[in-house]
């Protein structure tokens, strides 16, 4: 058997890992015998120390035991789970901790980051099939969809966040970026037409869905406000009676330096809305009004989707978390 061992962890873990996708997938069952330390040494080609520490690993997971007699064999089938996001945030934090702690032990979650890359994305995806159980997926792109995704079985793939496109067969939990935000910024018309105009910062380079921007611009019109955006904030003021709409949190947080340095306070001179909630916004002044989806029940409804094999279609709503900033 020939197998490649990476440099990103140790063979041992590697190994582990890979004895343990083979029980999960059903190669070795409940009460199974595995092969041999020596056997396993030939066949992938690596030390009997190694393949001992595998089997202790593994041990150490509940997915096998050993007895005088009877060598290594299965006592819990370890279930595999992808879940491919697209990159590090805050607010990915609160899905990732709410999904995993409703999983048992017996679920092992391997954790991975696209970042909008298609060609990451689809290499990721083709080395996974067939090594998991169920596979979460957060798309490249709201509207286009990998072909690598009509290759996992529908029952085994769910996916989150981005959905502008054909998914009908497919389980998914994900946000509507147009609609759903309009409503949210209707909550919040009482306070917004405080402002003299409204300024959403969408900068170039954000793989944020473009129908926000369609829709800031709809929800302007249809409430007769003032409004603008901008790419960039470089050579651009921060200035009293305007309200502010930021995707990036590194957005959010140059906003409210600029007001500093230009002495003037957040939710009485200029207002300030973000896009998807963290923890840092309650703190940050006297807190930071944001637009986001509930980020820890979606990562419930993720376990539960492993959990019960039960399909799942839904749009979770944009809510308003409304603070001192509005």
């Amino acid at each position: 058997m020939k197998v490649i061992f990476g440099q990103q962890t140790t063979k041992v873990k590697q190994l582990a890992d890979l004895i343990g996708q083979d029980i999960s997938m059903g190669k070795y069952k409940m009460d199974d015998a595995l092969p041999s330390i020596n056997q396993l040494s030939q066949d992938y080609k690596v030390s009997r120390d190694t393949v001992f520490k595998a089997f202790i690993d593994l041990k150490e997971r509940g997915v096998i035991d050993s007895t005088p007699g009877k060598g290594y064999y299965v006592v819990n089938r370890q279930k595999n789970i992808l879940l491919l996001l697209d990159e590090y945030s805050p607010f990915k934090d609160t899905l990732y901790n709410s999904f995993v702690k409703r999983l048992s032990t017996r679920y092992k979650v391997d954790l991975w980051f696209h970042q909008y890359n298609e060609s990451l994305f689809n290499a990721i995806l083709r080395e996974s099939l067939g090594r998991y159980n169920k596979y979460v997926v957060m798309n490249f792109d709201n509207e286009k969809f990998s072909p690598y995704l009509y290759k996992i079985d529908s029952s085994r793939l769910l996916l989150l966040d981005f959905g502008q496109f054909d998914k009908k067969e497919y389980s998914y939990i994900c946000q509507d970026f147009g609609k759903s935000f309009y409503r949210a910024m209707a909550q919040l018309s009482d306070r917004l037409q405080r402002y003299r105009k409204l300024v959403f910062f969408l900068t170039k380079e954000s793989k944020h869905p473009r129908e926000t921007r369609e829709y800031f611009e709809k929800y302007c019109a249809d409430y007769h406000l003032d409004c603008e955006v901008i790419e960039s904030m470089e050579e651009r003021e921060v200035h009293s009676g305007e309200a502010y709409i930021a995707i990036r949190q590194v957005d959010v947080v140059e906003i409210v330096k600029k007001s500093r340095a230009a002495g003037l306070t957040c939710g009485v001179d200029f207002g300030l809305i973000a896009y998807n909630d963290t923890p840092a916004y309650e703190v940050i002044d006297k807190g930071i009004t944001a637009l986001s989806i509930d980020w820890k029940k979606m990562g419930m409804m993720t376990a539960d989707f492993i959990l019960t094999g039960n399909p799942v279609q839904v749009y979770l709503p944009t809510e308003v978390h409304l603070r001192g900033s509005l």
